[in-house]
């Protein structure tokens, strides 16, 4: 039986990595003109994205399934996002300020146009492949991870 030619790289951790680090490369570029960080912006994102503002530890626990980082480290940048005011406490709850309503919209915006470059022109169907895929090896991922954290 005769495999089928491919036109590029085969998927697999290596070019999974290249991709995550050249795109998010744009973004650091991006969010330290800003005076942020990528995980300031996760974090914000976060609070900014839920249905009800959440209390400081439910944001820990969903940005630790996002970028499986240290709670403390997480903590660390709640802190810096109330400093900076692009957090505010509202009793046990945190919410955006404006300003980091505005911080987000202005990196989406000046982001927009790059990100259009890069996903401009890959056919839906090749899309809809890649994520089943990375659905897929991001359930099979934090599986293993939980195993080892057991």
């Amino acid at each position: 039986m005769t495999t089928p030619p491919t036109t590029g790289p085969v998927a697999d951790a290596r070019t999974l990595g290249l991709a995550h680090y050249a795109a998010r490369g744009v973004l650091e570029h991006v969010l330290a003109r800003h005076g942020s960080t990528f995980q300031q912006q996760i974090v914000l994102r976060a609070a900014l994205t839920t249905d009800a503002p959440r209390t400081a530890d439910e944001l820990v626990a969903l940005v630790r399934g996002f970028l499986k980082a240290d709670p403390a480290d997480i903590r660390a940048t709640l802190d810096e996002l109330l400093a900076n005011h692009l957090l505010d406490a509202d009793g046990a709850h945190l919410r955006p300020t404006d300003a980091g309503r505005e911080l987000l919209a202005t990196v989406g915006a000046e982001t927009a146009p790059v990100s259009a470059r890069i996903w401009g022109g890959i056919p839906a169907e090749d899309l809809a492949a890649a994520g089943r895929v990375l659905a897929l090896v991001t359930e099979r991922a934090d599986a293993e991870l939980a195993a080892l954290t057991v």
